[in-house]
């Protein structure tokens, strides 16, 4: 699985860096192959009244094509990953859940329909 982490606006510390690749290391087994996972960690602009904001993105290109993104953005980076592992995982749940219902729904007609040949 290929992790690429990008910084925007704040400096890639490892412990940050371990900490994102730690979280996100696992996709693989939601996608059913290697993903390509691209980070991207930053800082948000200075408009804020108060505090910083930081922001964490994630896109994920499954081995057959399809791409998922999350965005979180929150007072803390370490939230702001867990929040996009949390949603990135929902997503790609969905994501797998719907395709196998769609493979039972089409196996299910195609057995209604041989049931009506057989009479």
């Amino acid at each position: 699985m290929g992790i690429s982490i990008k910084a925007t606006s704040l400096e890639l510390t490892p412990a940050l860096k371990d900490y994102a690749e730690k979280r996100l290391s696992n996709l693989g087994k939601f996608t059913g192959g290697e993903p390509m996972v691209a980070i991207e960690l930053g800082k948000s602009s200075g408009h804020h009244n108060k505090g910083d904001i930081f922001r964490a993105e994630v896109n994920v290109l499954t081995p057959l094509g399809k791409q998922h993104r999350a965005v979180s953005e929150k007072a803390d980076m370490y939230e702001a990953i867990d929040d996009i592992r949390a949603e990135i995982v929902r997503e790609l749940t969905s994501a797998k859940d719907k395709k196998g219902s769609l493979f039972r729904r089409g196996a299910r007609k195609i057995k209604n329909m041989l049931k009506g040949f057989r009479n």
